[in-house]
């Protein structure tokens, strides 16, 4: 019998301490932080394609092409880490209106450009060596890992004063952090593009800018619980 009493005690205080727990009066608002920087480092990817009728010529004409663009990356002091091979691909194209085949060969190099100075110069030299394609230049910041730092910081100070915006009225305060989530969507950096102003005086004198450099922005999405005292 006090066994059975014992347990009973014991799930009596469990329903509570429950329904206290549920009771808490609690707040939960969204934050969002944004850091903007102009970037300085560049991805870029470009390809080699080569079209023709049988595939082991269209194949080496396409090495040969790739092999005068690698020597060129790699006399452009770009370093080893910093370009790789993406993509090779040959494959059969069926002509219709000439009811034959045709092959098509396709190489693709990835290119880490940690000096946007050199980018005419680079994608200039690399066209002259035969790239036919520029598939996606991205901006990039060397000090990424920072500037998502201090997204995630803006994103919890701004959640902070949204809740402190909904109580002020009420006669309560915005207490400690109950949950965090974090609702960022990879840190993936969106372009923000505007036309960079050029500083050449003529032609002859300054290389062309090919390139409007703009800023990046960096964005950290957060969901926050406060506990309301």
């Amino acid at each position: 019998m006090k066994k059975i009493i014992l347990i009973l005690a014991l799930l009596f205080m469990a329903m509570s301490y429950s329904q206290e727990q549920k009771q808490v009066p609690i707040i939960s608002v969204s934050g969002e932080g944004k850091v903007k920087v102009a970037p300085d480092q560049a991805s870029i990817s470009i390809s080699i394609e080569t079209k023709g009728t049988k595939a082991d010529d269209v194949k080496k004409e396409n090495d040969k092409k790739m092999d005068a663009i690698l020597k060129f990356i790699k006399k452009s002091n770009i370093a080893k880490e910093d370009f790789q091979t993406q993509r090779v691909s040959l494959n059969p194209n069926y002509d219709y209106e000439k009811k034959k085949y045709n092959y098509i060969a396709t190489q693709s190099v990835q290119i880490l450009l940690k000096d946007l100075t050199k980018y005419d110069e680079l994608m200039e030299g690399m066209v002259n060596e035969g790239i036919n394609r520029i598939d996606n230049v991205e901006f990039k910041s060397s000090k990424m890992k920072e500037l998502q730092s201090d997204a995630r910081k803006l994103a919890i100070k701004d959640a902070k004063a949204k809740a402190e915006d909904f109580v002020s009225v009420l006669g309560q305060k915005v207490g400690k952090a109950l949950l965090i989530s974090d609702n960022s969507q990879n840190y993936n950096p969106h372009p923000i593009m505007y036309a960079m102003k050029s500083m050449a005086k003529d032609e002859e004198s300054t290389p062309r800018e090919t390139l409007a450099i703009g800023e990046i922005e960096i964005t950290a999405n957060v969901s926050v619980s406060f506990i309301l005292e």
